[in-house]
């Protein structure tokens, strides 16, 4: 058996297989990078007027209700909330993917914008495409990038390897 040419062929097939995941894996993960950086990916947080909250959940809610953008119509609409007492803000996440920024002191909206962040991620981890996408496509993708890895390495080590060993020894005087 030519372990040289089984890693070659190894490497190859793997490449191939996993290109598509992998690139969807890449790129989601470059965006991710950057997120804080890219307001397009995620919205700046704003700051608040004190760092004491001081407003109720029920006026955070109504704050997020009067953004007709963000689709809040109650709770059920509200997919989580974010208080950042130190930035004096609450940032309220609907489920359609808006997020809305709320003074936690005055209740005044501070900003509404588009979040893709949890889009990006969903599509990084594979959960987008499908639930069973994680397990079946997205990890089989990341086991045959290791293998690729090793194999690369390999057929990088080998030839040097194979020089070394074959050359002359040197002669000492």
């Amino acid at each position: 058996m030519n372990w040289s040419r089984t890693h070659r062929k190894a490497h190859s097939w793997a490449a191939l297989l996993a290109s598509l995941p992998l690139l969807v894996v890449i790129v989601t993960g470059l965006l991710l990078q950057v997120k804080k950086e890219v307001v397009w990916v995620q919205p700046p947080v704003q700051k608040g007027v004190s760092t004491v909250p001081s407003v109720s959940l029920q006026k955070i809610l109504d704050s997020a209700m009067s953004k007709p953008e963000a689709g809040v119509h109650g709770w059920a609409d509200v997919d989580r909330v974010d208080i950042r007492p130190s930035h004096g803000m609450a940032k309220v996440r609907s489920v359609s993917g808006w997020e809305v920024q709320v003074d936690t002191e005055t209740g005044l909206v501070l900003q509404t914008a588009y979040r893709r962040s949890d889009f990006i991620e969903a599509m990084h981890d594979g959960s987008f495409f499908h639930p069973a996408a994680k397990l079946w496509v997205f990890l089989p993708a990341c086991v045959l990038l290791l293998i690729l890895w090793i194999t690369g390495l390999y057929l990088w080590i080998a030839p040097r390897l194979s020089r070394y060993l074959r050359r002359p020894a040197t002669q000492t005087a």
